[in-house]
């Protein structure tokens, strides 16, 4: 009994170094593992292409209280951004000279609605969520707006808004991905 579970423990072991290493491995090589629900699960590679709409983005949150609440409530993870903040990958919906307007009943881009964008008031424990609010603009040469288009719970624009283009640190592109 006594061996199994000293054999037990060492595979349970070698498996988490492993994926600590296989995980470090991955993001030197310019490979990001998204586990979370707001873009397809899997590896996305780093590709050098322009921001575009469209375009899958890993970016640096703002240093403000709406991602301190983020990082507080773990809807984002902890990370090496100012402010402690994870990278997080979002998909790009509008770019420099697109017109938005959002509110509590979405997103609009160009006058389309956009899928699953209506703001929640709560989150899955009960919290009140950040109610942002943006007239109908045409975004400036620096302004995106990033959200996730597979899950109506993400944390997005739809609660912290526009994201200035030097916050995004890279573009990428799914590798292999499952689950949507």
């Amino acid at each position: 009994m006594k061996k199994t579970i000293k054999i037990l423990a060492v595979l349970i072991l070698t498996m988490i170094v492993s994926v600590f290493v296989l995980s470090i491995g991955a993001r030197i090589s310019g490979v990001y593992i998204n586990t979370t629900p707001s873009l397809p699960v899997g590896f996305y590679k780093v590709v050098d292409e322009p921001i575009v709409r469209g375009a899958y983005v890993a970016f640096c949150p703002p240093q403000n209280a709406v991602f301190d609440m983020a990082r507080n409530r773990s809807y984002i993870n902890q990370g090496n951004c100012p402010g402690g903040y994870g990278l997080l990958l979002k998909r790009v919906f509008a770019q420099p000279g697109d017109t938005v307007f959002i509110d509590q009943t979405g997103i609009f881009v160009n006058g389309e609605h956009l899928p699953n964008s209506a703001q929640l008031k709560a989150d899955a424990e009960g919290h009140a969520l950040p109610q942002y609010h943006l007239d109908q603009r045409v975004l400036d040469d620096f302004e995106y707006l990033l959200l996730s288009d597979v899950n109506p719970q993400s944390f997005d624009a739809r609660y912290f808004g526009l994201i200035a283009r030097d916050q995004i640190q890279q573009v990428v592109r799914p590798v292999f991905t499952w689950g949507h």
